[in-house]
């Protein structure tokens, strides 16, 4: 028979398996109680402390995870591995210099470390270093140069440099991330078509399938790439976001308009739009233009009847955060009450375009009198279109409003994050991309209270400037 040590000893060992083994699954909220139970019998085990740390990590839990990987680094002391996700968490609760110093020790210590380098890099990129995180990645292919994740970064960075030779070539791996990323249904999708994808082919006489693969913006975005692949001669088929169709259905170049249609098998070509930009061989320096969208002549009635309610001040529409669902959401989004001061500068009148869950801040922080709601009558992009024409000036976090009022030449304030879309490149306060765009970038991560400043000292500026 088994003694009552030998006993605690196998439970313990089953235990310490399921744990790794759920925590190599992904599966962190499962982990993370049994690695806190086996702490509870063992508190000088650096490895539990660490895993641990990684697990709450992984669930948002920054600060925790955080003191989890000190406690494990003071019984594991100059462990490159520690070092390298206290790093990590410095860099998600947005201590730029801390975790800048904590990146280097850990490279100091283990000077050729992949996974070191890998996480160092995206850290510089997330603090617009993006200069400076092309070496690290550099370092990760040269030990794996098929590291698709890796690749998939690096060509992003590219991009931010305004290195776009060979930013768009790198800009295909995406295709090869795996089934969490957001262009692996797509790529699965694209399996079944017995068309062949297009690289720049002479198209006179043959059909062609051009299809979104990602948000709404960047199908705006790539929209004006559709009379230039037109221009091969093809019969040109896009596959349109419903949401979208009304807005785009009149773009030069279309011939047949369709939605959800898998037509890969009955066209010649096909092509995602985000790959036309690189199989037109595009430079910072020869973006073509946006093409005309469709803008109806009329918007919805409550939209214009709360429109009028401005008279003569300066009409200025606001969205204070995208998608919800999407992952790098929280980052770039605000709460609405960082707009409210907005609202008080003389000859000011905000319109809210917000759409979705967030609609509901309105009510939440009783602005609905002071900031109208137009998004409620908003019922697709056209509507949004018609009602951006009719604004003097749009402000807001980035989303796909930025880009439908970039494209129809509104001027708009585009409030930028550290480590924003590669579409914002680095250190410039204007697009190549939208002409009337103008960017208001964070100067230090998660640093609002400066642009918001800088935002209203410069509304103060055009509304003093209108004649009463």
């Amino acid at each position: 028979m088994m003694t009552q040590n030998a006993l605690k000893t196998a439970v313990d060992q089953a235990l310490v398996q399921q744990a790794h083994a759920l925590f190599h699954a992904r599966k962190y909220a499962e982990a993370a109680p049994l690695y806190r139970q086996l702490l509870q019998q063992e508190r000088g085990d650096f490895l539990m402390w660490g895993y641990l740390g990684i697990s709450l990590r992984h669930l948002g839990q920054y600060e925790s995870a955080f003191a989890c990987l000190m406690r494990a680094d003071a019984l594991s002391p100059h462990s490159p591995s520690i070092l390298m996700h206290l790093a990590v968490c410095l860099q998600l609760l947005e201590r730029k210099a801390d975790a800048l110093n904590m990146f280097a020790e850990a490279l100091r210590l283990s000077p050729g470390d992949f996974n070191i380098h890998a996480f160092f890099a995206y850290a510089l990129r997330e603090f617009d270093m993006n200069a400076e995180a092309l070496p690290h990645y550099n370092a990760v292919l040269a030990q794996d140069p098929a590291h698709v994740e890796t690749r998939w970064q690096r060509a992003q960075t590219l991009l931010a440099i305004g290195n776009y030779a060979e930013g768009w070539k790198e800009f295909e791996i995406r295709w090869q991330l795996d089934h969490t990323s957001p262009f692996w249904r797509q790529a699965a999708l694209e399996k079944s078509y017995t068309s062949k994808r297009w690289q720049g082919e002479d198209l006179r006489g043959k059909k062609i399938l051009l299809y979104p693969e990602q948000g709404f913006g960047d199908t705006i975005l790539a929209s004006r790439y559709i009379p230039l692949v037109k221009a091969h001669g093809a019969r040109v088929i896009f596959n349109c976001q419903p949401h979208l169709r009304r807005l785009l259905q009149h773009i030069p170049g279309i011939d047949q308009l369709v939605e959800g249609e898998v037509l890969g098998g009955a066209v010649d070509y096909h092509a995602p739009l985000m790959s036309l930009p690189g199989i037109f061989g595009t430079e910072v320096h020869s973006i073509p233009p946006a093409v005309p969208l469709h803008v109806p002549t009329e918007i919805p009635a409550e939209a214009a009847r709360l429109l009028v309610l401005a008279k003569n001040r300066l009409k200025v529409g606001i969205v204070w955060t995208g998608n919800p669902l999407f992952t790098g959401n929280a980052r770039r989004a605000v709460p609405l009450a960082r707009f409210l001061p907005l609202a008080d500068i003389p000859g000011v009148q905000l319109f809210s375009l917000q759409k979705g869950p967030n609609e509901q801040d309105l009510v939440d922080y009783c602005a609905q009198p002071l900031i109208p709601a137009l998004g409620l009558y908003l019922n697709d992009f056209a509507d949004t279109a018609a009602v951006l024409k009719q604004l003097d000036l749009v402000i807001m976090t980035d989303s796909a409003v930025a880009h439908l009022a970039g494209a129809l030449n509104v001027p708009v304030w585009n409030l930028i994050s550290t480590g924003a879309y590669w579409l914002y490149m680095t250190g410039r306060d204007d697009s190549p991309w939208y002409p009337s765009m103008r960017l208001f970038r964070q100067t230090e991560p998660g640093e609002w209270d400066g642009v918001f400043e800088r935002v209203a000292a410069e509304l103060k500026k055009i509304a003093a400037s209108r004649k009463p």
